[in-house]
């Protein structure tokens, strides 16, 4: 993943002077497939503008944070990655597919699956339902997360197979919501603020997940408010401040910049 910030912006170089970048160098003959490619991106809301020209790659098992205090274009970013935002600019590709102007759907089937801040359950039906309803093989092909594999990860989701959206706990519901992304067969799975609200020890469980995940070569882009976790748990990460880029680069070298706490006011 590589992110060109703005004039104002700060990368984070490797020792020799060199720009760092997010994942482990090719071995000869590789090639980095890139899953987005997301060039010169602005967002309006109305007349207000708040992504001023965003450069985003992620590549195939990469895992990106992104970072930022509240306000900045964080979620603003993920809408516009997602088709949801309408006044949108810029270039957008998706395994190569150009999905600039691609409606939500469309970058759904892409291969581009999120788990939403609230986490968007289907209160009226069954844990069972919320998950069936949702998979499909991945489009190449891929079933490396059929539901056996979804309820062995999440074992309260077994025991609850029968009960309804809107009878689950928040941490339950958050699992549903994660594993109804993973029922997708993925290339990316995005996660907006997924333990958000959630007791201490079922955010101990979503973030095991969440390196699970990784682990299993999806690729992820994650937002949350515990920077520490989202900077230990990726490869690279960038820090938003009013729809621009200001600090990205390898997360174990951004964790050390001293700009970082002054950038999400911590």
């Amino acid at each position: 993943m590589q992110a060109q910030p703005q004039e104002r912006g700060r990368t984070v170089r490797s020792p020799v002077g060199h720009e760092a970048t997010a994942h482990a160098a090719p071995r000869a003959g590789a090639t980095r497939e890139i899953i987005v490619d997301a060039r010169g991106i602005h967002a309006h809301y109305g007349s207000s503008h708040v992504l001023h020209g965003i450069d985003l790659q992620i590549a195939r098992g990469e895992t990106v944070g992104l970072l930022g205090r509240n306000g900045m274009g964080k979620s603003t970013l993920i809408r516009t990655l997602l088709g949801h935002v309408a006044q949108r600019e810029g270039h957008v590709t998706i395994l190569g597919e150009d999905m600039s102007r691609a409606r939500p759907h469309e970058v759904a089937r892409a291969g581009v699956a999120y788990v939403p801040e609230g986490r968007g359950v289907f209160p009226n039906l069954s844990v069972r339902e919320n998950l069936v309803m949702a998979a499909r093989p991945g489009r190449d092909g891929r079933n490396d997360w059929p539901l056996d594999r979804v309820l062995a990860t999440f074992p309260r989701l077994k025991e609850r197979l029968a009960n309804l959206g809107a009878q689950l706990s928040g941490g339950e519901q958050q699992m549903l919501s994660i594993g109804r992304a993973l029922m997708t067969h993925p290339q990316l799975i995005i996660l907006d603020e997924a333990t958000e609200g959630l007791a201490p020890l079922i955010v101990i469980e979503i973030w095991n997940v969440i390196a699970e995940i990784r682990a299993s070569g999806i690729a992820t882009l994650i937002v949350d408010r515990d920077y520490r976790r989202v900077l230990a748990q990726s490869d690279h990460a960038l820090v938003l401040q009013k729809g621009l880029v200001e600090l990205s680069g390898p997360s174990a070298q951004v964790i050390d910049d001293p700009t970082l706490t002054r950038l999400l006011g911590v």
